[in-house]
Formats: C-alpha cells, sequence, structure tokens
C-alpha cells in the first residue's frame, strides 16, 4: 500500500479504548477500510533482525530488515525503546527508517496496552488488578499504561524512550520520569494541528514540554506551531523525513508527455477535488495532457464523480493503492507530481508531505500549495512552484506552463532532485536524530538552532 500519513489519533480513555480501531479509521479518513497493522513482530534469522507487518490490505506482508551486520561500526550498544501507538504501517516508512536505521539496540512498543512482539506487557493478572482498581476508583488508563511502561523500559534497560507522534510522548511521559530515562518525541501532523487533539491534550503537552528531553518537528511551520504551544524553543529541533535516493531517481520530466502524478490519501488536507479542478483548467487547453491519481480514501467517489462532471473523466485515472516499487515506476513515466494541501476544517495538517519528498528524489518538478512543511521542500520557480491553499486557477496556471515547456520540467526536476540530495537523505535525517538521542542519553541536552 502506498498512500501517506500523518497518523492517528492515540486513544487512552477506557470509554474510548474498545472503539480505539473505529477512531483510527476516522483520523486516518479510510472509514473502516484503513490497512492497519494487526501484528508486529521482531524475529531473529541469524544476524538479521525482520520485523514482519503483516498487514489486512492488498499489499499482503511487508518486511523492514534491520541488518545487525551492516550497522556502522560505531553502533552504539545502549537501548533506545522507539514506542507507537501502533504497530507502523507499510505506509509509515518515516517509522519504519527509525526503526532500521539507528544505529542501537532497538526495542519497539506499540498499542494503547503497551505490548512487545505481540504480547502485552502486563502480566493477565496485572491487568485484571488494574481494571479492578479503575472500576472501583473511576480512574482512566494511565495508571496501567504507565505501569506498562516502567515494567518495559526496565526489563529491557532502556537508556532512551523516542516516542513517535506527541500524543504517544503524552503516555510515556510519567514513566520516563519515573526512571529519570530521556524522553524525545517526534511530531508529524494531526498531533500538532488537529482542534480536537490540541484541546484534549493542552495541559498533558505543557507537562511533556517541559520533562521531555528534545522535541522534534518534522517542518519549520510546525516547529513554530510547537514553540506557540508551549515548548521551550531550545528543545524544539527540526528534524525532517528523510528519502532513500537509492530507491527514488530517474525520472526524465523533459522527455516525458504531459501526464501529472497525485499520490496521497482522497482525505481532506490532501484536497484531491482541487487537484482535479485545477487539472480540468488545465485540459481545455492540453487536451492531451493526463492526471494519473495514486491513494484511496473516502473523498475517492466524489472525486471520480467530479471528474465526470467536469468532463475529463478518460483524462483522470484512478489507480487506487499501489505498491512502493509501482509508486517509483510511475514517478519515473511523470513530467510533474502535484499535491493542493490545505488545512482540513478540523484543523488537521500535513507535516512534510512524504510524497512531495519521494517525488524531489525520483527527479520531478512539484506543483503544490504554501502549506506546512511543503515549502521547506519546494523551491518556487527553482524546484517547482506553489500556490496559496485553495488557489485553483494559480495551479492550473502553473499545470499548463509544465505541459506546454517539457525543457522546463528537465530542469526544475534536476533541481529538485539535487535540492532532496543535498538536504532530505535519509541518511542525514536519520544522523541528526541519532545526534538528539545520542546527547540526550549523555546527559547533554542538545540546544536546537534558532531560526
Amino acid at each position: 500500500m502506498h498512500s501517506y500519513d500523518d497518523g492517528p489519533v492515540l486513544t487512552d480513555s477506557p470509554s474510548q479504548a474498545d472503539s480505539c480501531n473505529h477512531d483510527l479509521a476516522t483520523h486516518l479518513g479510510e472509514q473502516g477500510r484503513l490497512r492497519m497493522v494487526r501484528e508486529f513482530q521482531w524475529t531473529r534469522v541469524g544476524q538479521e533482525q525482520i520485523g514482519i507487518l503483516d498487514s489486512r490490505g492488498p499489499s499482503g506482508r511487508l518486511p523492514y530488515k534491520r541488518r545487525m551486520d551492516k550497522l556502522p561500526a560505531d553502533k552504539d550498544e545502549r537501548t533506545v525503546c522507539i514506542v507507537l501507538p501502533y504497530a507502523p504501517s507499510p505506509s509509515e516508512t518515516f517509522i519504519a527508517n527509525h526503526i532500521v536505521h539507528l544505529p542501537a539496540k532497538i526495542v519497539t512498543v506499540q498499542g494503547w496496552r503497551p505490548s512487545i512482539d505481540g504480547r502485552t506487557v502486563l502480566s493477565l493478572p496485572g491487568r485484571i488488578a488494574h481494571k479492578v482498581r479503575r472500576n472501583l476508583s473511576g480512574e482512566g488508563l494511565e495508571r496501567e499504561t504507565t505501569a506498562a511502561y516502567v515494567k518495559a523500559f526496565r526489563r529491557h534497560r532502556v537508556k532512551a524512550v523516542l516516542a513517535e507522534y506527541g500524543t504517544t510522548g503524552v503516555m510515556t511521559v510519567e514513566a520516563c520520569r519515573r526512571l529519570h530515562i530521556p524522553l524525545v518525541v517526534y511530531f508529524f501532523g494531526y498531533d500538532a494541528s488537529v482542534k480536537s487533539v490540541l484541546e484534549e491534550h493542552a495541559e498533558s503537552y505543557a507537562r511533556m514540554f517541559q520533562e521531555a528531553c528534545a522535541v522534534i518537528a518534522i517542518s519549520h511551520s510546525m516547529r513554530r506551531r510547537l514553540v506557540s504551544l508551549g515548548a521551550p524553543p531550545e528543545k524544539v529541533h527540526y528534524i525532517p523525513c528523510g528519502v532513500d535516493c537509492a530507491k527514488f531517481g530517474g525520472a526524465r520530466p523533459g522527455d516525458a508527455p504531459p501526464l501529472f502524478l497525485a499520490v496521497g490519501r482522497f482525505v481532506e488536507k490532501k484536497a484531491p477535488q482541487l487537484t482535479i479542478k485545477a487539472f480540468a483548467q488545465m485540459h481545455s487547453a492540453h487536451p492531451s495532457a493526463r492526471l494519473r491519481m495514486v491513494g484511496d480514501g473516502p473523498l475517492w467517489n466524489e472525486c471520480r464523480e467530479l471528474a465526470k462532471n467536469l468532463g475529463v473523466a478518460e483524462a483522470v485515472e484512478f489507480l487506487g493503492t499501489q505498491t512502493h516499487a509501482e509508486v517509483s515506476s510511475e514517478m519515473l513515466q511523470a513530467r510533474c507530481f502535484v499535491q493542493h494541501s490545505v488545512e482540513a476544517p478540523s484543523g488537521d495538517c500535513e507535516g512534510t508531505p512524504v510524497g512531495i519528498l519521494e517525488a524531489g528524489g525520483s527527479g520531478l518538478p512539484v506543483i503544490s500549495t504554501r502549506h506546512a512543511g511543503i515549502s521547506d521542500v519546494v523551491i518556487e520557480g527553482e524546484t517547482g512552484f506553489l500556490v496559496d491553499e485553495a488557489d485553483v486557477e494559480g495551479m492550473a496556471k502553473h499545470m499548463l506552463q509544465i505541459a506546454e515547456d517539457a525543457a522546463l520540467a528537465g530542469r526544475l526536476g534536476q533541481a529538485a532532485r539535487k535540492r532532496i540530495e543535498d538536504h532530505f537523505l535519509l541518511e542525514g535525517t536519520i544522523s541528526a536524530l541519532w545526534q538528539v538521542i545520542e546527547s540526550c542519553m549523555n546527559g547533554v541536552p542538545p540546544v536546537a538552532r534558532q531560526r
């Protein structure tokens, strides 16, 4: 599956626990068709640890490999625990990269009821005791959850915790405080933007910001948002997602037909309807142009109807979910990548869209919006074009430029590839994250660069 995401909201109250899957589906925009990973296991085969992701989606099983014999020679022997709200899905390559590439012993804990290797950390008698206490006191799951994290961190002699998503950081902060373990919290998108999440966690975020050793923002705009929410500026580090350029590259937009590619879930913040409307305006002036859209979601049927109503159904192809290899192949055939991201009514915003990073890494120019971390990646007039949110006419104008000028697409694509190589390589972003974690373990909290 390949439909990029900034993650679900972690539900942690007893009243929400039984409906956790429904809540995740709602926030992920799949409405019951969420390709949630159901099992996550680490198994040892020779010198190789293989994380097996067993997905209920059409992509089946996707292995993430951590080659112990290919880690850096100076690999740190201390244990870092990566805490997740659920087992990582195939679309969340940014989390898989942390698991695979950080140069330390890695243990993962996931789920609203913390588990390791598919087994809950707390024993059945322990869970029953906590349930009885909750029924008598009316308290939430916080005490049980903290007890589970404390047990897991002690058992594995954890020296640092990396919490994926701000809401996960809230769940782990008390256990880290009790055990004097440095906590690093990575924010990705929804956790710093959805209004209901910010309201619910106003107090818990404030406490977490004070207790955490470091906070990571995936974009400059998110960094500013976290500081405005009360995070100490010196703690908030900008570290974007990275691209493995060995897996992307080779696009020749200057030689490609006027084919536009969009990759992403059909949800409000991706605004696929606006991409289609812009394409329809451009298509009337350049009838040979085509648009291919990868992904699915709650707006998928609406978008198909919109294409029909605008008279471009024959020029727009809806491909559904695709594997990473298939998306890479699509990028090789395209002239330009398009994505009209906006702030959703819920407040949900992008982090830094992985699709845009991978498009640039492939050598494609990008036409998108001045939204969230997109401006960090796309340099207007140099690697692509940006318009204001909801500016359909502006997007159509730039799409027409690309459709009519293949040489321009070629120049922009080359510059886009160079920008990714210079600023968004996977090796560089993992190294930056590791420097933060290592400093925290060494008792010297890193000071974030101000910008």
